[in-house]
């Protein structure tokens, strides 16, 4: 089967903004709400057991990307007593993972009040409230998680998209009844579960009517459990290399500084969050068009595409910097105060881990739908382990600085520099990795003179409040962009990548002024 490619990217990549769109913007108001009825320390506790969780999910072993990866062939070939008994095989490893989480949750929860450093309000019960989270989390392998399988492998991420949405819009609205109205931050948790059933369920439904032939049922070769037992391997410690990363920084904040620090760093953090998920819809989008494109595709091509995106991606990543840059204080001051913020130089210090974070996500791209992850897995330790020391030693010499700049540097050299090293000699195998790390230093180097013209600029307006943000908003807008199109026009990677992107969307004719010449 030849999946339409183009076509499913499109659908997902529409479904894809609103859904980021609804389920970023809605959270933006019941953080404030949180703060503004209940106080600064719950969204702290939020944050606290949000990063525990994640840390719990590592039990999960990425067994989820690896089932995906396996179907790419059979789908292609049309091989559905393939797709069946690897649906199987995933619910089994689902209902144990589910159970692993659940139970290694329970035993961790005496020890939740330990890792708060600081005040927190006196009525509430943590550890309750950490059960909900652990519910919360678990409950998911118990309830049609694995169905998702088909809808990822399919390219189909437009209808999980869809029922997320719709789920979310639910969850936020009922949340923000309850804090509004009764205040009561125990019935505003127990919102997440009934969610989270609500979510599965209407996902069972769908598959079972898109895909009516594709149940649970026969047994996988050896051949191909050989395999995922390969891809979990390393999967498992690429996981743990993202709780390192992203989660183990709240830990090491509310144990070594302060539980209010950490919702302060949260929000920051979310705002950044907030802007990769939009980012990361094109990626979602099409990686099981890519995956379909390895099965069928020559190499060749492969990289002429990997080169193309990458040129897109880094174009609207550097914008989304230079935004950061120049956005994130005003809009700060404006959505949580003054009290609130950090200071400039913690926000430089976030825009360029933000900007480490994507210059890898096209290359990350080919390596997960090439199922690479066993060959990272020593890469992944590395990375996981020098972040971990980093953080542990620079967090208590130089705060929230210290916490940035030990992931910066374990991102930039394992995550970037060695993983980029491992696709090219493992898939591309064409000997231009030289020419991938020039491209990135040419878009670091474009971004970084963006931003200080931005920087610049944006310091001469001194209007505040709503009125300053979108005036500086409309700026960064427009005029980076004209700074990059105008930098990048008459370069062969604009000449290769707009008239591919522009048929591929049907948008030659329409925007025909930006063609080169």
């Amino acid at each position: 089967m030849n999946l339409a490619r183009a076509q499913n990217a499109k659908r997902n990549i529409y479904s894809g903004i609103i859904n980021k769109t609804t389920k970023i913007f809605l959270p933006f108001f019941i953080r404030a709400f949180l703060i503004q009825k209940l106080g600064i320390e719950y969204l702290g506790l939020d944050s606290l057991f949000s990063s525990v969780l994640q840390v719990l999910n590592l039990a999960e072993l990425g067994f989820g990307s690896a089932i995906v990866y396996n179907m790419y062939k059979p789908i292609a070939e049309n091989d559905e007593v393939t797709i069946c008994a690897l649906l199987k095989f995933y619910r089994n490893i689902y209902q144990i993972m589910g159970t692993l989480i659940f139970v290694i949750g329970m035993i961790l929860m005496p020890f939740i009040p330990h890792l708060i450093n600081g005040e927190y309000p006196s009525n509430l019960n943590v550890r309750a409230l950490y059960f909900i989270y652990l519910v919360n989390t678990s409950m998911t392998y118990f309830m049609y998680a694995y169905k998702t399988a088909l809808l990822n492998a399919y390219q189909r991420v437009d209808l999980l998209n869809n029922v997320s949405t719709f789920t979310s819009i639910v969850l936020n609205i009922s949340q923000l009844i309850i804090l509004y109205g009764l205040k009561n931050y125990y019935l505003f948790l127990l919102a997440m579960p009934a969610c989270t059933c609500l979510n599965n369920i209407i996902n069972s439904i769908i598959v079972k009517k898109m895909y009516p032939r594709l149940i649970c049922k026969g047994l996988l070769s050896a051949e191909i459990k050989n395999q995922i037992k390969e891809k979990v391997l390393g999967l498992a410690v690429y996981q743990l290399c993202s709780a390192s990363r992203n989660t183990f920084d709240s830990i090491f904040i509310s144990k070594f500084l302060n539980i209010s620090l950490t919702a302060i760093y949260a929000n920051y953090l979310y705002v950044i969050v907030a802007v990769l998920s939009f980012l990361s819809i094109i990626k979602d989008s099409i990686l099981a068009g890519v995956g379909n494109s390895i099965v069928q595709e020559s190499v060749e091509k492969n990289y002429n595409d990997m080169k193309k995106i990458n040129f897109i991606y880094m174009w609207l990543s550097g914008w989304c910097t230079v935004c950061l840059l120049c956005l994130f204080q005003p809009f700060m001051e404006l959505w949580m105060g003054s009290k609130l913020m950090f200071d400039y130089s913690v926000v430089v210090l976030l825009s360029i881990y933000f900007y480490a974070q994507t210059m890898g996500t096209i290359r990350a791209l080919y390596s997960d739908a090439k199922g690479l992850w066993y060959e990272n897995r020593k890469r992944t330790i590395a990375e996981s382990i020098s972040n971990l020391i980093l953080n542990f030693i620079l967090v208590q010499i130089m705060g929230i600085h210290g916490i940035i700049f030990a992931t910066l540097i374990s991102l930039i050299i394992f995550g970037f520099g060695l993983s980029a090293k491992i696709v090219f000699q493992c898939y591309f195998k064409n000997g231009k990795l030289g020419e991938f790390f020039l491209s990135h230093l040419r878009y670091a180097a474009v971004t970084a003179f963006i931003s200080v013209i931005m920087i610049i600029l944006c310091s001469y307006i001194t209007l505040s409040g709503i009125t300053g943000l979108i005036l500086k908003f409309l700026i960064c807008c427009t005029i980076p962009n004209i700074g990059y199109f105008m930098i990048y026009y008459h370069t062969q990677d604009y000449k290769d990548t707009i008239p591919w992107l522009l048929k591929t969307f049907g948008l030659d004719k329409k925007l025909s002024i930006f063609m080169p010449r």
